[in-house]
């Protein structure tokens, strides 16, 4: 088996910058079983729907569907969507609980990927962002694109 060097990148959230101004970003351990990391380390995980809310100062991502490990004898009796604690630092999440109480602020996930043997989850403080700034957005991303390929046509 291949050891990994870097951060390997298992799933990331690609709409979460487009639809969310980024504050701040964290990196948190998630609780898993074993047969949960087996499940993981195959690529069989599912975070679309996910969210994450705080329960009594902790913090867990609901609906993080991970399917049931192939070779596990009773895959009927598993909870594929179960809530997951996320370990934080106190500090880290006592910030995000005051946080996500104020008007406009949320947390999200934003990657999950293995840092050597370990899977982690990224994830953010985020204030959604309104419609005139998204359309925003995408004309300047026009603007940038058409602007590079009239410099390709005059060098």
């Amino acid at each position: 088996m291949k050891k990994n060097n870097k951060n390997t990148f298992i799933t990331k959230n690609k709409k979460a910058y487009f639809d969310y101004e980024v504050i701040s970003s964290y990196e948190a351990w998630i609780e898993l079983k074993w047969y949960e990391v087996k499940s993981i380390r195959q690529w069989h995980v599912n975070l679309k729907w996910s969210f994450i809310v705080s329960i009594n100062w902790e913090l867990f991502i609901k609906w993080m569907h991970v399917s049931a490990w192939k070779a596990l004898s009773n895959k009927q009796s598993i909870e594929t969507d179960r809530q997951r604690k996320l370990f934080l630092r106190k500090k880290d999440i006592n910030y995000l609980s005051w946080k996500i109480k104020e008007a406009g602020f949320s947390i999200i996930w934003l990657e999950l990927y293995f840092v050597w043997s370990l899977i982690k989850l990224r994830v953010g403080l985020a204030k959604w962002k309104k419609q005139y700034q998204k359309k925003q957005l995408l004309k300047e991303k026009t603007m940038d694109r058409e602007a590079k390929i009239a410099m390709k046509k005059f060098i």
